[in-house]
């Protein structure tokens, strides 16, 4: 990088003082900010025919950012919320700069101005109670790594958990004991508490007993007693998938993914009629309309409450507006 340039301090005081320091951000977040910027400028200097060591803030520029944006959507083949993570945070980066060098506020408004790309809402995809079941019944719990693989799937549902949330899980954030529940660290560390069935508490005991972990030590651990990574999660899931759908069929034409149980946790709450605020809390959602989005998905729900409010009846009386002549006269003077 140029000589006097601000951008590496800039950058480097942006991840360590802004990021951890002071707004103490999650690894996850400063991960996902890191590998954001990693792309960004390889990306910028690919396009200015440079090396990385040698782009300034300058080059960093609102047009830039727009064909960087694009060509994560296009080319990457990235989703709109994928594309609006990484322009989060680059935001979040000049936002920081403003507020750093006043000199810079111009050109950190232009980067601030590049809008977030809206994107189709849709009902939220989940999976029945029946194919819950079935993929939960594919671990073979005689072995110490089918019986890991169940309590996770079976504390997913559960809880709601996301993932990470439930891979983080250490013996000491359980409580055993009447009245079980968990203690979860999402986004933002924010921690929730959420109830345990006693179903799951056994579980979570047996596996204790099978491979016994210190109070901060992770739970769902590898053969080599490393904690679980999301990936291979996801990977061991699509096949308990591919298996259930032998015998429930509809799996076939979904896209399970861990977060799915998530999504069938909030639609099977709501359709046993559990307030709407309690299961926010039960989710962790910060905003209320992330968790009414659920409310529109089960046609269940929707079925029972067409069935409470009845076919209208069809009567023969003339209407009362038409049966009022004075009234209707009235109105043709005006």
């Amino acid at each position: 990088m140029k000589k006097g340039d601000p951008f590496p301090t800039l950058l480097r005081a942006f991840f360590q003082e802004w990021l951890a320091e002071q707004r103490n951000a999650s690894i996850h977040t400063i991960r996902s900010y890191r590998d954001t910027w990693r792309l960004l400028l390889r990306f910028v200097a690919e396009r200015k025919k440079s090396v990385v060591a040698r782009l300034t803030l300058a080059d960093i520029s609102a047009s830039e950012v727009r064909a960087f944006l694009n060509h994560a959507e296009n080319e990457r083949k990235g989703t709109i919320g994928t594309r609006n993570c990484r322009l989060s945070a680059i935001r979040s980066f000049f936002s920081f700069v403003s507020g750093k060098d006043p000199e810079l506020i111009v050109h950190c408004a232009e980067v601030l101005a590049v809008p977030v790309k809206r994107e189709p809402t849709s009902a939220p995809f989940y999976l029945e109670p029946n194919e819950v079941e079935a993929i939960l019944a594919q671990p073979d719990r005689s072995t110490l790594a089918g019986l890991r693989d169940h309590v996770l799937l079976s504390f997913l549902y559960n809880t709601g958990a996301r993932i990470q949330e439930a891979l983080d899980l250490c013996p000491d954030a359980i409580r055993l004991d009447a009245p079980n529940f968990v203690r979860l660290y999402g986004k933002g560390q924010k921690e929730r508490i959420c109830p345990l069935w006693p179903e799951t508490v056994m579980l979570l005991e047996t596996l204790l007993a099978r491979q016994p972990r210190a109070p901060h030590e992770r739970i769902f651990v590898n053969r080599y007693g490393e904690p679980l990574g999301a990936s291979g999660v996801r990977f061991k899931l699509a096949a308990y998938v591919k298996e259930a759908a032998k015998t429930v069929p509809t799996l076939r034409s979904k896209h399970i993914t861990p977060h799915s149980f998530r999504h069938a946790t909030a639609v099977h709450l709501v359709a046993a009629g559990v307030d709407i605020t309690v299961i926010r809390s039960w989710l962790g959602h910060v905003s209320l309309d992330t968790t009414n989005h659920y409310a529109q998905a089960d046609l269940e729900t929707k079925r029972k409450a067409l069935e409470r409010v009845g076919v209208p009846v069809t009567g023969t009386a003339t209407p009362s507006w038409k049966r009022e002549a004075s009234l209707m006269e009235w109105l043709d003077t005006l």
